[in-house]
C-alpha cells in the first residue's frame, strides 16, 4: 500500500468496510473514516454485526465510497487487518473524527451518549493496510 493510497482513503468522506462472515461471505458497509499515521480509524456502533464479525476474522478490505456505499470506478481500495479499540483509545479517535466531520459527528455521538446515560454506544476500529 503506497502512502498516496493511504492518504486518499483517509481523505475520503466514507469508506466501504468489507468484513467476512464465518463462512467467508464478504459484507460491505459504508463508514466514517479518518487517518492518523499509518492507520485508518473507523467509527461504528458497538453492537453492529461488523464488530461481531471482526472478533472472528480480522481481515478487511477498504474502498473509497459514497454515503450509500457505492464505489466509483477506479476508487482506491486496499486489504488490511482490523483491530477493535478499547475505550481508553477512543478519545483520540473521537478528537480526530470531530475535526474531520465537525457538527455531523457531534449530532450523532452526543445524543446517543445522553440516551444511554453517559455510555458511548460507538467503538473504533483501527485498520492497518497490507503492504504491496
Amino acid at each position: 500500500m503506497t502512502s498516496d493510497a493511504l492518504e486518499a482513503l483517509g481523505r475520503s468522506r466514507y469508506i466501504s468496510l468489507t468484513t467476512y462472515r464465518k463462512n467467508g461471505t464478504p459484507v460491505s458497509t459504508p463508514v466514517w473514516v479518518v487517518s492518523d499515521g499509518a492507520l485508518l480509524y473507523v467509527w461504528t456502533k458497538t453492537d453492529t454485526w461488523k464488530v461481531k464479525r471482526l472478533r472472528h476474522d480480522k481481515r478487511v478490505v477498504v474502498t473509497a465510497c459514497d454515503l450509500r456505499g457505492r464505489v466509483a470506478d477506479g476508487a482506491v481500495s486496499a486489504e488490511g487487518t482490523a483491530t477493535l479499540l478499547d475505550e481508553s483509545e477512543m478519545p483520540k479517535v473521537r478528537r480526530l473524527l470531530s475535526r474531520k466531520y465537525k457538527w455531523q459527528y457531534w449530532m450523532v455521538d452526543y445524543p446517543a451518549m445522553l440516551a444511554r446515560l453517559g455510555k458511548r454506544p460507538h467503538t473504533g476500529i483501527a485498520v492497518s493496510l497490507s503492504q504491496t
